[in-house]
């Protein structure tokens, strides 16, 4: 008789904080590219989570979202990393505009005890990280435009005892004051959880 096995993929801490660091990178470009902050002839299409993204080709933004993700990486490794949130900012003004928050829950288990690993196969969270990237890319129906020039910056939310490397500062938390908010999917590696959240400013305040 024929039989069939099923197996399920085994997530390690490093693969896990792989996989997050890695999609942070990606729907950081993604955001790029959708809210037009960079000009749309400095990104080249890839495929990457079964769909075309686009990745910035401009040096500047490739190496800081590289350096970005690498330290990522090491702090979710460390179960010491809580939030992270892309800010998008006038560049006149320095006025928030936008704030995509990437907030991430940590299997503690897992980061103590070593050699514990979790079961999740790729294809779940291959499909569970595409609906979030497909509503970044649907961004534009429901995010105001941006009129104005605009630059980014991205704050880490840590333990408050975590080493602040060189690259990296203390910083206020760039709030919109009374922002609208959009929930995005979240996605699971069974080790670590993001949620992702969008607010921005509320132009029918301007209105008043």
């Amino acid at each position: 008789m024929a039989s069939r096995t099923q197996s399920r993929d085994i997530i390690t801490l490093k693969g896990s904080s792989a996989i997050v660091s890695e999609f942070f990178g990606y729907a950081a470009n993604s955001i790029l590219y959708n809210r037009g902050v960079y000009p749309e002839e400095s990104f080249a299409k890839v495929k990457k989570y079964g769909l075309p993204l686009l990745l910035s080709q401009d040096e500047s933004v490739k190496a800081f979202i590289s350096g970005v993700t690498s330290q990522l990486s090491e702090w979710l490794e460390s179960g010491m990393l809580q939030r992270v949130v892309l800010v998008v900012m006038s560049r006149a003004t320095s006025e928030v505009l936008e704030r995509w928050n990437f907030n991430i829950e940590t299997d503690s288990e897992v980061v103590k005890t070593k050699g514990v690993s979790r079961e999740k196969s790729d294809k779940e969270i291959m499909r569970e990280i595409q609906a979030i990237m497909r509503q970044i890319a649907s961004s534009i129906t429901y995010l105001p435009c941006l009129e104005e020039p605009c630059v980014i910056d991205v704050l880490a939310y840590t333990d408050i005892d975590v080493q602040i490397p060189t690259m990296w500062i203390e910083s206020d938390a760039k709030l919109i004051e009374n922002p609208q908010m959009v929930k995005l999917c979240s996605f699971d590696t069974k080790i670590h959880k993001v949620n992702t959240l969008v607010s921005y400013k509320n132009n029918d305040d301007d209105d008043e």
